[in-house]
């Protein structure tokens, strides 16, 4: 059975049988390149993907998911999903939908002969070595990903779309005399073609190199200026707080927060699945709610939680079309390109400059806010980077944080974690360092 024919089937199912119903149809495809001392060592590739259904029954709402479509898995499947949803007793609605097109955002994007992906991993890895300072290089590799999915339910929703993303990765040690230095880095693009190894290998040298030979910090407040990478870091540990459904759970601390200022006027956050080129932009939610450009915090004031239909209608707010759902998985919130918009005011003058995070999963939490972490960085005095620093940790709130931030730059730089997430350097007045 083909998919077409398995979404008519299932739907066509759930109206005899009386159910609402909302299929929902994932495919991903990966492919990974990984190259070191000279070859490639791992060529992988892999396919998986079925189909997930939601169904509503008095009320309740239930799922089930099968990865095959003959027509016994989908009986069974939509079985499950309706004895799911009487024996969970959890009240939920699919909401009414409409015709929301075929969408490619990736069009020939990945379509490069495997030759030429096995020649940039090839290139990366021999590039990375191109360096004195390079004592080893721990790997090279390209990878991508192509997702289909497409989107029907009883109540008229019907659409599909295509989207992918292409990367270039590498590790290394980097030394000079008696310090040594490991650092990992990774660019992606919406198409092959936009990489560059020679370039991307350049930077994970750089940034790499730069932390050699570091002095320990002292124990202390510091001004602080958080690079790209280590801000984007904080906004995955805040995005949790911004989903409505954490809310109505009572895991977020923005509850009953609309309205107030809880950042500094400098802080401006977006979540903008429009994005053209955005790494996990798309056309619609995985509810069929069409994509739109929202201004979560604006100049500091707390506008919106992300919503999906269910937490817009608990909370009497205006759904934003961030509904989430894996084809094995239940209905949630996520953010897709979540950033600090770009200001242009940070002048750097005297304090630490965080490059990066590390232990985020451990050491920041998302309900409390609260973070301890150890991180990597530069100090900085006169506008100047004087020598890398090491062996601190930065600990602190990041609501409190936002209310400290001075300045916010114009190097807008984005980083892939379970969504998108992209933030210029920040200012901050001060953060509490325990170092040496």
């Amino acid at each position: 059975m083909t998919l077409e024919e398995a979404k008519r089937y299932l739907l066509r199912r759930a109206k005899e049988l009386g159910l609402e119903a909302e299929v929902l149809f994932q495919e991903e495809r990966e492919l990974s390149l990984r190259a070191r001392q000279g070859t490639l060592e791992e060529i992988k590739e892999a396919r998986q993907g079925g189909i997930g259904l939601r169904v509503v029954v008095q009320g309740h709402v239930g799922y089930a998911y099968t990865e095959e479509l003959s027509p016994e898995a989908l009986e069974w499947a939509l079985s499950e999903a309706r004895d799911n949803a009487l024996l969970a007793g959890k009240e939920g609605f699919i909401p009414p939908g409409q015709a929301l097109g075929s969408h490619d955002l990736l069009g020939e994007g990945l379509s490069a002969p495997l030759e030429a992906k096995k020649q940039s991993a090839l290139e990366l890895e021999r590039a990375l070595r191109d360096d004195p300072r390079t004592r080893s290089v721990l790997m090279g590799g390209y990878m991508e990903k192509e997702v289909r999915m497409a989107l029907s339910s009883t109540l008229g929703a019907e659409g599909a779309l295509r989207t992918g993303l292409a990367g270039l990765g590498g590790s290394l040690v980097m030394g000079d005399g008696p310090s040594l230095k490991q650092g990992w880095d990774f660019k992606l693009a919406k198409e092959f073609h936009a990489l560059d190894p020679g370039r991307t290998a350049l930077e994970i040298r750089e940034k790499t190199a730069r932390l050699l030979n570091a002095k320990p910090l002292p124990t202390g407040r510091y001004r602080a200026y958080l690079e790209p990478k280590a801000m984007a870091g904080l906004l995955y540990v805040l995005s949790r707080s911004l989903s409505a459904k954490s809310a109505l759970e009572g895991k977020s601390r923005l509850l009953n927060r609309l309205g107030e200022r809880i950042a500094s006027e400098w802080v401006t956050l977006v979540d903008d699945p429009t994005l053209e080129k955005g790494l996990v932009s798309r056309p619609f939610d995985a509810e069929g709610t069409p994509a739109r450009r929202t201004v979560v915090v604006e100049k500091g004031v707390f506008k919106t939680f992300l919503h999906n239909a269910e937490t817009a209608r608990a909370l009497g707010q205006e759904n934003t079309g961030h509904a989430f759902r894996t084809y094995r998985g239940i209905l949630d919130v996520a953010p897709t390109n979540l950033y600090l918009e770009p200001v242009g005011n940070l002048r750097l003058e005297k304090g630490v400059l965080i490059t990066e995070f590390m232990g985020l999963h451990a050491g920041a939490n998302p309900v409390s806010l609260d973070f301890s972490l150890q991180a990597l960085g530069l100090w900085v005095e006169e506008g100047e980077v004087r020598h890398a620093v090491e062996n601190f940790a930065v600990s602190g709130n990041l609501l409190e944080l936002l209310q400290g931030v001075e300045a916010v730059g114009d190097d807008l730089d984005w980083t892939l974690l379970d969504a998108a997430y992209g933030s210029p350097t920040v200012a901050v007045a001060e953060l509490s360092f325990a170092g040496a």
